[in-house]
């Protein structure tokens, strides 16, 4: 039997909180249940949020909490030539597009549309579903506007990429490994044409996140909610790319005193404040619904 393999995956942009120490510890407690491989891998390939001191404050947290991954940690921002190389092949298969609307002009754009039509689509976290009038541009139009230094987006045309791979869908188990599984179908045109990577920005989530999931051989991604629907533009990618699917656990979500999921902004929930205030180790498990 193959060998079991779970990654944890923070973004170094703040100190972790209890939503981060429930995804954490659920990928240490599968690993051992399976005699599995546990990774650690740091998000930092947004350069403009991703900070140094939040490095090691994650890695002192994790530790705290006996979160013990196998080295090295792999860090995106290492990584570059990983995401062209799969930006280029989606490229060269005629599925990338350059965008340079602001945020300004795509409400321009949409609010022009919906005049004369029905309400203009949104993806499954309520953002507007880009326009994309650039897919209609000539090469010449694109051309200029890079050399005159516009801010762009390489973005994904999702009925192009649809219609070449057909019908997708992602297994999806539950707290027990070993038992019933789902078939969920991926609806990736649900999300329009997401972005793939940037002027300032190597690689989006979207698109970092399948090709490090492949290259660390990850087997099982155990991740919060919030991503559920997101994983249908990684199915969608990793068809594309020739890349594995692991198997998916997206669990549930800790929340606020209003609700809301937890956020690095709130820093009375970080970890590093309940460390401060005498928490242990067993206290974070119990306070993420974990038992001791």
């Amino acid at each position: 039997m193959n060998t079991r393999v779970f990654r944890f995956a923070p973004s170094p942009n703040g100190r972790l909180h209890l939503g981060h120490a429930l995804s954490a510890l659920l990928n240490a407690d599968m690993t051992r249940a399976t005699a599995g491989r546990l990774l650690l891998r740091i998000e930092d390939i947004d350069g403009t949020r991703a900070r140094d001191t939040f490095v090691a404050a994650i890695e002192d947290d994790l530790a705290w909490l006996g979160f013990e991954p196998e080295r090295p940690v792999r860090r995106q921002s290492e990584h570059e030539s990983d995401y062209r190389q799969a930006l280029t092949r989606l490229t060269e298969m005629g599925l990338t597009y350059v965008s340079f609307l602001s945020r300004t002009e795509i409400k321009a754009a949409i609010a022009a549309a919906s005049r004369s039509a029905a309400p203009w689509p949104t993806d499954p976290d309520g953002a507007p579903l880009y326009p994309g009038p650039e897919r209609l541009w000539g090469r010449a139009e694109v051309a200029e506007r890079l050399a005159a230094g516009a801010p762009y987006s390489i973005r994904l045309d999702m009925q192009k990429a649809v219609a070449r791979v057909g019908r997708l869908d992602w297994q999806e188990f539950g707290d027990q490994l070993d038992g019933l599984s789902s078939v969920i179908h991926a609806d990736a045109a649900a999300w329009g044409d997401v972005v793939l990577a940037g002027k300032y920005t190597p690689a989006s989530y979207h698109l970092a996140v399948v090709v490090d999931d492949a290259l660390q051989g990850v087997t099982d991604v155990v991740r919060g909610r919030d991503l559920f629907f997101a994983t249908a533009v990684h199915r969608l990618l990793q068809t594309l790319l020739d890349l594995p699917c692991p198997r998916y656990h997206h669990h549930r979500l800790i929340v606020g005193d209003d609700g809301r999921k937890l956020a690095k902004s709130e820093k009375s929930r970080a970890l590093a404040a309940l460390r401060a205030e005498g928490a242990s180790p067993t206290d974070i498990r119990r306070l993420v619904g974990l038992g001791n």
